[in-house]
């Protein structure tokens, strides 16, 4: 998929039509100062930004407005990566993007006359890239945003995109949780159930492995100790047959005792939830064990 979601591109850059619903973006309009424009803000970023060193200044992340609809928001600057969400979904310009820096891809996106071979990283409303056509600029290139190479994986980084691919399913149904099945698959090819979630969240070849292979193959995963979760780990009880096994993902603790966490998981009769849970706790159901994907690298 190329860097929008509503059309398709004719020559593998420019989409054949406008975004759905909304006007092409105006050549000519205003670029909106970003520290006195009302309701947009300039804050700092918690953390290195990807793609700097240790030790090296942080970049202001600065606010910018969208237009049109449907823009899609990638795993990596690059169009072709995975999808993380969506911008726009409720109508055209309605989400604002935090950006802390940009990349310059050399691939070039164009919706209508505005094109870009830019790529923005996105702190907020989800964590990501966006092609800078998105964003209601005149420019090719966001005004005061530090350009940098692709970034390289950094620990914790992966973790973010997990959780946000996860997070993709509340809503991907129109507004909706994707439902729960142990046959059928969604429409990017994954299977609808909780292992077939989490293979996806994970990025696995599709249609996912099973809860077994998730706790088993420790080409996926490897036991850890429960005070060691972290955003991205699993939960699994993979005793039983299929209608008794599970698999959650660990989001944070709920409290300093650890006494309940929030997670995300695809469970029958509800689908896609992110709530909190017990599973594998002291007084909760201790046949769920923890596990960390290999692909964090710690």
């Amino acid at each position: 998929m190329d860097g929008h979601g509503t059309t398709q591109p004719g020559n593998g850059t420019t989409p054949a039509a406008g975004a759905a619903g909304a006007p092409r973006r105006p050549l000519l309009c205003r670029v909106v100062p970003t520290v006195v424009a009302a309701g947009l803000t300039v804050t700092g970023i918690a953390g290195v930004a990807h793609g700097t060193e240790e030790g090296t200044p942080r970049a202001a992340a600065d606010t910018f407005p969208t237009w049109g609809t449907r823009w899609v928001v990638h795993t990596a600057a690059d169009t072709g990566s995975p999808a993380v969400g969506m911008l726009n979904t409720s109508g055209p310009g309605r989400d604002r993007i935090t950006v802390d820096y940009q990349v310059d891809t050399g691939h070039r996106v164009c919706e209508g006359d505005a094109c870009s071979t830019y790529m923005a990283h996105l702190t907020g409303p989800v964590n990501g890239f966006v092609t800078v056509v998105a964003v209601a600029i005149p420019q090719d290139r966001l005004p005061g945003i530090p350009v940098q190479g692709g970034p390289p994986p950094q620990p914790g980084r992966s973790r973010q995109e997990m959780l946000a691919r996860a997070a993709t399913w509340l809503t991907a149904a129109h507004g909706a949780q994707v439902p729960y099945s142990q046959s059928e698959v969604w429409q990017d090819g994954y299977r609808q159930d909780c292992s077939g979630y989490v293979s996806m969240a994970l990025g696995l070849p599709t249609p996912g492995t099973n809860t077994v292979g998730l706790a088993t193959d420790r080409g996926l995963t490897r036991p850890i100790a429960l005070g060691a979760l972290q955003g991205g780990d699993l939960l699994i009880d993979a005793t039983g047959d299929s209608d008794h096994r599970h698999v959650v993902i660990f989001e944070k603790w709920n409290d300093a005792a650890h006494t309940s966490y929030t997670a995300f998981e695809q469970r029958g009769g509800r689908g896609t939830d992110h709530r909190s849970l017990t599973y594998g706790l002291p007084g909760g159901d201790t046949e769920f064990k923890p596990y960390r994907p290999v692909v964090f690298g710690d």
